[in-house]
């Protein structure tokens, strides 16, 4: 038998159609699951991440974030939470997430190490185990939009969200540069193959604003972000610009505070999915 490439519309063999999700431990609730994914690295999917889990929040949602990314997390600094540490569940084999000031439920490699700059030298599968046990072994009080960092690429941890978790969604972070093309294609692909819907495209680092006349100014050269939208006929939610309020935020543990209404359209979408 030929590896398993997850498309079953174009497999010739008679295998039945396996069911990979994992449950929530007996006591979580978690209403809707969206993934926050790019086919490369540095394009800021967890300051997307961050910034959509706090928009919900503000909006009256409770929001969480599964860091799946394992070896580079980055969301724990993001909050200001970087020297807490995931706690045992007294009489049951699980942990409590650690929350943010606002309420936002998160879970870290970091929240498990004994200090934060440890590494984790593990192999794929130990790695995809280590999210699924996020997912299974973590109680996550009513939830109602819980995000996941994904690492980037199409490797054995985004395989394993999609095919674990009960996927509603995923937003596809870009950045203006003219390889972004293929990084998309390559995510849509995957996404397709796993049947999880594509609720659209966010680009990051946009543009800068001129704090002088307010135009805006491309450093990356002309985004292709709407060209690439058509042909894959998926919706641009949001267009992020490069600002240091953003950026000092995010360094001082505060990403909490930060007003973007550019998300306004994603965070839109996302709520829809309770509608």
């Amino acid at each position: 038998m030929a590896e398993c490439n997850h498309d079953c519309s174009s497999c010739s063999e008679k295998c039945e159609k396996r069911d990979f999700h994992v449950d929530l431990h007996k006591k979580s609730s978690v209403k809707k699951v969206i993934g926050i994914v790019s086919g490369k690295g540095g394009v800021g999917k967890s300051l997307v991440t961050s910034l959509l889990a706090s928009k919900v929040c503000k909006d009256g949602f409770k929001s969480a974030i599964l860091d799946a990314d394992i070896t580079g997390p980055s969301i724990p600094e993001s909050f200001g939470v970087g020297d807490k540490r995931a706690t045992a569940v007294e009489g049951e084999e699980a942990l409590n997430p650690v929350v943010t000031d606002s309420g936002i439920q998160l879970m870290s490699m970091n929240f498990l190490l004994q200090n934060e700059t440890d590494p984790v030298i593990w192999r794929g599968p130990v790695i995809a185990g280590a999210v699924k046990q996020f997912w299974t072994d973590v109680i996550w009080n009513d939830v109602d939009f819980m995000f996941v960092d994904m690492p980037p690429g199409t490797g054995d941890v985004p395989l394993t969200v999609f095919q674990s978790l009960p996927i509603d969604g995923i937003i596809i972070v870009s950045s203006p540069q003219q390889l972004v093309r293929v990084i998309v294609e390559k995510a849509v692909n995957m996404a397709n193959m796993m049947n999880i819907p594509i609720l659209g495209l966010v680009e990051n680092m946009s543009y800068v604003k001129c704090p002088d006349c307010g135009k805006e100014i491309t450093v990356f050269g002309k985004s292709n972000i709407n060209k690439i939208a058509e042909d894959f006929n998926i919706p641009v939610l949001a267009r992020i610009p490069m600002e240091e309020s953003t950026s000092q935020a995010v360094d001082a543990g505060d990403v909490e505070s930060v007003e973007c209404s550019y998300l306004d359209e994603a965070v839109k979408k996302i709520e829809g999915l309770l509608k």
